[in-house]
């Protein structure tokens, strides 16, 4: 089963890879309209996406659009596997973590938790249907937040939204779903917006 998800990864990674530069430019402006009009999407407080990196969709135009109560942030590696998150607006300093992407230049002291997000947008490599994200592999989203797959199944916030072209679109039960897999409360693309919180889950074209 790893290694069948090995293959979908590279299979997936391939597709986004393969769109246009003006189909990108599309999807960025598109995801961005689509997240910035969830139901639940903040209006003050801290915001975290990411850097895009080996074709995954940009958040630029999201960040531009955020309203001016709130502040977004970054991941930043920290030790167990997991993610802490640091403010970050355009042209501050990056440095490189070991996986070679960009992080902020940060201070120990002006680093952020999970549960101190009000919306965290994840990068996704697949999705299908009921919601279910396919990540890169590393389980870093999936430690970080794992405290909203506890028993007690903690409520947002953070809101956690994965973001991805539909060309990484697959059909329900084309990957197996783990215990430890974090469920998305949205799944946003170009053309769909997934509320799989919601208690009428439908997608809007």
């Amino acid at each position: 089963m790893s290694r069948m998800r090995q293959e979908l990864r590279a299979e997936l990674r391939e597709r986004r890879r393969s769109l246009s530069p003006t189909e990108r430019i599309r999807a960025a402006n598109d995801v961005a309209a689509s997240l910035l009009s969830l139901p639940f999407a903040p209006q003050s407080g801290y915001v975290a996406g990411y850097w895009s990196t080996d074709g995954e969709l940009a958040l630029h135009a999201w960040l531009l659009g955020l309203p001016s109560n709130v502040i977004p942030c970054l991941p930043v590696l920290a030790p167990g596997k997991t993610l802490r998150f640091a403010p970050y607006f355009a042209g501050d300093p990056l440095q490189h973590n070991r996986f070679g992407i960009p992080e902020p230049v940060y201070s120990e002291s002006s680093l952020l938790t999970a549960q101190d997000m009000q919306l965290v947008v994840m990068p996704l490599v697949g999705f299908d249907d009921e919601g279910n994200r396919l990540g890169m592999g590393g389980g870093f989203y999936d430690r970080t937040f794992a405290f909203r797959t506890a028993p007690d199944n903690a409520p947002p916030p953070p809101w956690l939204v994965g973001v991805g072209y539909d060309v990484q679109a697959v059909s329900v039960g084309t990957f197996n779903v783990e215990p430890w897999d974090v469920r998305p409360d949205a799944i946003c693309t170009p053309t769909r917006q997934l509320l799989v919180r919601s208690t009428a889950n439908s997608f809007s074209h």
